[in-house]
């Protein structure tokens, strides 16, 4: 199974969509902050760190909690400081309460979500990936995408670097079979970029090679890209989150590539903004003004 069999047609609309967005958007007027990054103070004041950030200028957040609010409450707290939340980190539950869970989504606005297995009570051993388990995921992926296609949103599916690490037995990544086997009709990838340049791609070429499906991008910077030992597999590198701006993923020519990428969302995120007690605002507030210079 392949890109191929899925509908010609949907796949040319979305990138004529993509396309007119991409053409049309000034990425510096949608700014998006994955919260993940001020984790620590949303655990001291939800509220207050969301005005903060909107008051830093960030138009987008993407959740990883909602501070015990229910769905309206979020969108009105969203609402409250001109915010909208095009994507979470915040997947539902497949079971019985999904749909319900999908509902409270669409009412925070969310275009893309994630659904994820319950939890089992004992964790089962894990297996090494091959091409024929990630297809059976793929498969997944899709027939939760339909599920969510009925509340108007999209699958996402989000990277660190493992996910180029080569599979059991194969040449072929975790990477390279869920673009091949998702339909871009319903599963969108989120690119991680500062975790696929750690893992070795070069993001350029992904997009040449599979045009219009990175429709949402986690933007961060890494410090030490020329030092990744790469003789490690992908899975076990590590580099240095900094500021954009500051490190050495260049971001000009990314953007330029935004509608062959299929762009429509994007955050921010520095994983480690709050490491040793750094300031993650200060961190949230630098990453802004870097890619506004970026931007130019």
């Amino acid at each position: 199974m392949t890109t191929a069999r899925f509908s010609r047609r949907a796949l040319l609309q979305g990138l004529a969509a993509s396309a007119a967005i991409a053409q049309s958007s000034n990425w510096k007027k949608h700014v998006g902050l994955e919260l993940y990054t001020v984790r620590d103070l949303l655990e001291k004041n939800f509220e207050g760190t969301i005005a903060k950030v909107a008051e830093i200028g960030y138009t987008q957040v993407e959740p990883v909690g909602f501070g015990g609010l229910d769905p309206r409450q979020f969108r009105a707290l969203l609402d409250r400081y001109k915010l909208t939340a095009p994507s979470t980190h915040t997947s539902a539950t497949d079971g019985p309460g999904l749909e319900k869970e999908l509902e409270g989504h669409q009412i925070m606005g969310f275009k893309y979500t994630g659904i994820n297995s319950p939890r089992p009570a004992i964790p089962a051993p894990r297996q090494p990936l091959t091409e024929e388990s990630v297809k059976k995921s793929a498969a997944q992926y899709n027939t939760r995408g339909a599920i969510a296609r009925k509340f108007g949103m999209k699958i996402l599916i989000h990277n660190h670097a493992g996910e180029f690490d080569p599979l059991e037995g194969s040449a072929r990544t975790q990477y390279d079979i869920l673009l091949a086997e998702t339909d871009p009709a319903l599963v969108a990838m989120q690119l991680d970029i500062g975790w696929a340049r750690i893992a070795g791609q070069d993001v350029l070429r992904m997009f040449k090679q599979h045009p219009g499906r990175f429709e949402l991008w986690h933007v961060k910077d890494v410090a030490d890209l020329d030092r990744i030992d790469k003789s490690l597999p992908p899975s076990r590198r590590r580099g240095t989150f900094i500021p954009i701006g500051q490190g050495q993923i260049d971001y000009k020519p990314l953007f330029k590539a935004a509608r062959q990428a299929g762009l429509k969302y994007y955050v921010i995120e520095q994983d480690n903004a709050a490491a040793n007690g750094a300031d993650s605002l200060a961190a949230a507030r630098a990453n802004y003004q870097g890619l506004l210079k970026v931007l130019g």
